[in-house]
């Protein structure tokens, strides 16, 4: 009969062979691995995407934070009343010494002007919310809500009340990375408050920081405060950063193992201040810039 010969249209449509698709999508995944790595040619994807997903975190956070909040509410009322109360109390003891604290620094910024010493720099930022950790297990960094819009640029330091957090290291749209100083690729130039010793300290990754190059001979003791020496020209001096808690030395090594705990709550979910960034370094006199210019090597004789 006419028309039996040819053979029926198959049932199910096939594709390519599953491992084929496989060894695409792995190659091209390793392609861009590999480009972005060299010429970090997929930052504008990078930040393309961070402005689609935004919305849909926050909106998968808000059950989890109203919750958070409504608990938060309903027992810290009574918190809230007792601090109050303690609040005021302290209030009449130190308003005193407040009243002098201010006529000191008045008094103190007038004998500057006088002496023609240069003002500190005031420190000044923004108070930001700390939404949720990376998700890289391997690095410590958090991330606050918010970001280009705010003004947020890449290397502001992040504090909260008891001294340094990190430093903003990438900025989207509506959100910031904020690299803690317990994180492996984060250093931060210090200084010892008692003996005015200055180097610099490095993350540990697990929730400490290492004293690196010291000498075994340093005056360094355990207890003692670091603050932040401001010669990175990216932190403000005087910030407080940790406490020494242990101090190593051995005669076989030229160095000290020195590690301290940092005093600010770097693994606690809360607020931080992003601070403004420092102010620039003047430019050079005229005069030095033009002596600059014109050194080099001086003319042979006769030469024309």
């Amino acid at each position: 009969m006419a028309g039996i010969d040819h053979a029926p249209p198959p049932f199910f449509k096939r594709g390519p062979a599953p491992l084929a698709l496989l060894t695409f999508y792995l190659a091209v995944s390793l392609a861009l691995f590999v480009v972005d790595l060299r010429m970090h040619s997929l930052g504008l994807l990078r930040q393309s995407v961070a402005l689609i997903v935004d919305p849909v975190q926050r909106v998968a956070q808000t059950p989890g934070s109203l919750v958070d909040h409504a608990l938060a509410y309903l027992h810290g009322i009574h918190d809230l009343r007792e601090e109050n109360s303690r609040l005021k109390q302290a209030q009449l003891v130190t308003a005193p010494n407040l009243q002098r604290l201010e006529h000191l620094a008045s008094e103190n910024e007038r004998l500057r002007r006088l002496m023609a010493v240069k003002e500190r720099e005031k420190a000044s930022g923004q108070v930001a919310q700390i939404m949720y950790t990376a998700r890289d297990p391997f690095s410590r960094r958090i991330v606050i809500d918010k970001g280009q819009q705010a003004g947020i640029v890449a290397g502001q330091p992040a504090i909260d009340e008891a001294g340094i957090v990190g430093q903003v290291t990438r900025v989207f749209p509506f959100s910031a990375e904020v690299t803690l100083i317990t994180d492996k690729d984060q250093a931060v130039p210090v200084q010892v408050v008692r003996s005015g010793l200055r180097s610099v300290v490095f993350g540990l990754g697990n929730g400490q920081l290492e004293l690196r190059y010291i000498p075994a001979n340093a005056d360094v003791q355990v207890g003692d405060l670091l603050v932040t020496s401001g010669l990175d020209g990216i932190f403000l001096p005087g910030f407080p950063v940790a406490k020494v808690t242990s101090v190593e030395r051995d005669s076989a090594f030229a160095f000290a193992r020195i590690v301290g705990q940092p005093l600010a709550g770097v693994e606690n979910f809360g607020e931080v201040m992003i601070l403004a960034p420092r102010q620039e370094l003047p430019p050079p006199p005229p005069e030095a810039a033009g002596r600059s210019a014109n050194t080099g090597a001086p003319k042979k004789a006769g030469a024309k």
